[in-house]
């Protein structure tokens, strides 16, 4: 399959000139922060040790003893651990621009997914190891102690109140639960996490030894707090208000690209201090009385032009339906630029880019920065239908002006058109002999990523060469 000529469309953009890379056309690598993964878990393992070195200085091991001692100990101990896990997955998902850049976004994604889960298990098992552990020293039912804590203790109560929402924010952070709600839906719980944490601080407060005996302990807790919040404040609130302060962002306009799909052009002043990269993304909030609270990643669908900044947005919700229809003129709160999608991380002279979808607009960025050279890269774009196909005008451009082979996979699997999985390891070495000699980038829907990568492996293909965000919630 090769590419094939559409009309012209109105929001077609030409290629931009690739940029100098040397004889090989390779990007050069951004500064990248000395920080390594294995730093982070250095930090996160000494800060576990500070916090059981705290509680054995507090008496911890003197009061273990007897059935009631050692679950009492070790509920003290679950609890500290939990709270910290949520200071880490709070971090973890504040837009710090060190942790994008040395983790990407999967990697973010997956600790703050994990780490949560473990943190509500660490903190049930808090709750239900310190009930067993003081009924069994005061000789009381479990039950009964349980209603004596709720009941005499308001700080108990909040903390309950304050497991309860995190429950619910687990509960639906399930990947069951995740298909059947809304991203709004869905985030809007999320913000009950931090009422939770506000809850579980005001108790830790109350009843917290670290916090009552020990003026060095209680500077350690409120120091974290502190990190933690003060790096969600100044990455998600001050540095987008400075964005929108300085560079006014607003709609200049929506061009429709296929049936349910448009293609927003952000402008503003000084928009090319915006050092954004072809295949990064933003959350944007359009400024709307139904917008206003609303984030939502959009990946950028052109390299940036230095005017405006092209987000091509699909109706897959409510918000994303009215977003096709967003007035000229709103203003627009960006949150970015985040994500490691980039050819930064290229590996190898020549390039494979897979997409399916509206996942090609990342992709299509990337095209504006690889060299002109015949053969150098190479497209496979599924799409369900010629109807559905983003941006073949331009796609034609490429082919024409860069030399980039591009190969349209069409329609329903199961037709004739398309009567096998096109990635299923046989195909893709057909579609790409040379598939193991190429840096690979990936952005679809994550069934089709997680096929694609598969049968990359099966192929031969170095992890390292493999790259792909998922942008699922």
């Amino acid at each position: 399959m090769t590419a094939i000529a559409a009309e012209p469309h109105a929001s077609a953009r030409p290629p931009t000139p690739p940029p100098s890379g040397g004889p090989t056309g390779m990007v050069a690598r951004p500064r990248r922060w000395r920080l390594r993964t294995g730093d982070l878990v250095a930090v996160l393992a000494g800060n576990l040790a500070v916090i059981a070195a705290m509680w054995v200085r507090h008496g911890g091991l003197e009061t273990v003893h007897g059935r009631g001692g050692w679950l009492t100990g070790a509920g003290q101990l679950t609890g500290l651990f939990g709270t910290l896990a949520i200071l880490v997955q709070i971090l973890l998902m504040s837009r710090s621009p060190w942790l994008e850049q040395l983790l990407g976004r999967d990697r973010l994604v997956w600790g703050h997914r994990w780490v949560g889960f473990a943190s509500v298990w660490l903190l049930v098992g808090h709750a239900v190891l310190i009930t067993l552990g003081y009924a069994a020293g005061s000789r009381t039912g479990i039950w009964a102690q349980a209603w004596d804590f709720v009941t005499t203790y308001a700080d108990v109560l909040m903390s309950v109140v304050g497991l309860g929402l995190l429950l619910a924010v687990a509960f639906t952070s399930m990947r069951r639960a995740r298909q059947t709600l809304q991203y709004e839906t869905w985030h809007f719980v999320h913000l009950y996490a931090y009422l939770a944490v506000a809850l579980s601080f005001a108790h830790q407060l109350a009843v917290g030894t670290d916090f009552i005996d020990d003026p060095v302990a209680r500077a350690y807790w409120i120091a974290l707090y502190v990190l933690v919040f003060g790096c969600l404040l100044a990455f998600r609130v001050v540095q987008p208000l400075r964005l929108l302060i300085r560079h006014q962002p607003r709609v200049v306009a929506v061009v429709p690209e296929a049936p349910g799909v448009v293609s927003i052009h952000v402008g503003g002043r000084r928009m090319p201090e915006l050092a954004a990269d072809p295949g990064q993304f933003f959350n944007l909030r359009f400024l709307t009385r139904q917008g206003w609270w609303r984030a939502h990643p959009f990946s950028l669908s052109a390299a940036p032009d230095g005017q405006t900044l092209r987000f091509t947005v699909k109706a897959l919700g409510d918000w994303t339906t009215a977003l096709q229809h967003v007035p000229v003129g709103t203003r627009v709160l960006l949150e970015g630029p985040y994500g490691g999608l980039t050819l930064a991380r290229r590996r190898r002279p020549q390039v494979l880019l897979v997409a399916g979808g509206v996942g090609l607009t990342p992709l299509r960025a990337i095209l504006d920065q690889v060299p002109a050279r015949l053969g150098a890269t190479t497209l496979l774009y599924r799409a369900s239908s010629w109807e559905h196909a983003l941006f073949r005008r331009e796609l034609e451009a490429f082919a024409a002006q860069r030399g980039v082979r591009v190969v349209y996979l069409v329609g329903p699997r199961g037709t004739p058109a398309m009567p096998e999985d096109p990635f299923a390891p046989h195909h893709l070495a057909v579609l790409c002999p040379d598939v193991t000699t190429r840096d690979v980038f990936i952005c679809g829907p994550d069934p089709m990523t997680d096929t694609v990568v598969a049968s990359l492996r099966s192929l031969g293909v170095p992890a390292g060469q493999i790259h792909h965000e998922r942008f699922a919630y």
